[in-house]
């Protein structure tokens, strides 16, 4: 891939980070959309809950990822938080695509944040980029977010959803920051039966698979971000405890993780078995397939 320009929204999250960290590395140009006036030569402003974007910044882009929501998981679901969970996404990404429908000469492709909570809860059933929505707060909200985007795809350009699984990593997210913490000190344990299907994606092969989106032309719309082996809890809290050499013992009823998370436990205790069908068919590889190969990125 020849050198490029990317702006990136989110620049400071887990993904948005370590893809920042790679691009450069690789010598493209990175432009950072931020919040507030810039103070730096690689900052663009953006307001998105004013609906604004100095887009002066973004001449000369090949491309957008558009990263910037409020975390999944950060939160109680109180009525105000899921209503900052909406706008975060809904409002920020048809600010992007405005903004960039507006251009005289936009980036060719849009790659927008989206994540497998789009498919609701799938059961033991397999699912791929074909699948219709399913129910649910976080499957409304995904559909809501995708459609924001079309502004862009109406102009003519290349707008690609990459919707995020899991991300396995040490440097931060739900894993890092909660999983391994609990994990390490000997509290680890499957939630509820463990019989849900978790999909995950180590933090590298999201930020690979990211970057392939950019760079393959036939992909646009829903690409899923995810291994292709999901794994049940069951398997991830024996995972978490083989690579750690920490006992497992411990599991967390499903009623008492409806007591202390609310509507956010359906999310831990649904089960969403997600296939990457369109990155295999472009030849995207993962570096980390497995659970038991993320769960060891994420350690090392």
């Amino acid at each position: 891939m020849s050198d490029m320009r990317i702006a990136v929204t989110g620049s400071t999250g887990l993904i948005g980070t370590a893809l920042v960290r790679s691009l450069r590395s690789d010598g493209h140009e990175v432009v950072r959309l931020v919040r507030r006036a810039p103070r730096a030569a690689d900052e663009v402003e953006w307001d998105p809950e004013h609906g604004y974007v100095d887009t002066a910044g973004l001449m000369g882009c090949d491309g957008m990822v558009h990263l910037a929501a409020a975390g999944i998981g950060d939160r109680y679901w109180t009525a105000a938080y899921k209503r900052k969970l909406r706008d975060s996404r809904v409002l920020g990404t048809a600010t992007v695509a405005e903004a960039l429908a507006s251009m005289d000469n936009p980036p060719r492709v849009l790659l927008s944040g989206s994540a497998v909570g789009f498919y609701g809860d799938t059961g033991d059933r397999t699912v791929d980029e074909s699948a219709p929505p399913g129910d649910g707060f976080l499957a409304r909200l995904c559909v809501d977010w995708e459609e924001a985007a079309a502004p862009a795809q109406e102009a003519g350009i290349r707008t690609a959803f990459a919707r995020t699984g899991l991300v396995v990593s040490g440097e931060g997210g739900a894993w890092g920051r909660r999983i391994i913490p609990l994990f390490k000190l000997g509290l680890g344990g499957r939630l509820g039966d463990g019989s849900q299907y978790w999909s995950l994606v180590a933090l590298r092969d999201e930020v690979a698979a990211l970057r392939h989106i950019l760079q393959t032309e036939e992909l646009s719309g829903p690409v899923n971000c995810t291994a292709p082996e999901p794994a049940t809890n069951r398997d991830v809290t024996a995972a978490m405890g083989r690579a750690l050499r920490r006992p497992t013992a411990l599991a967390v009823p499903a009623p008492a993780l409806r007591l202390g998370l609310g509507e956010l436990s359906e999310e831990l205790l649904g089960s969403k078995r997600v296939l990457p069908r369109r990155l295999l068919e472009t030849g995207f590889s993962f570096a980390y397939p497995t659970m038991d190969a993320a769960v060891r990125s994420a350690l090392t």
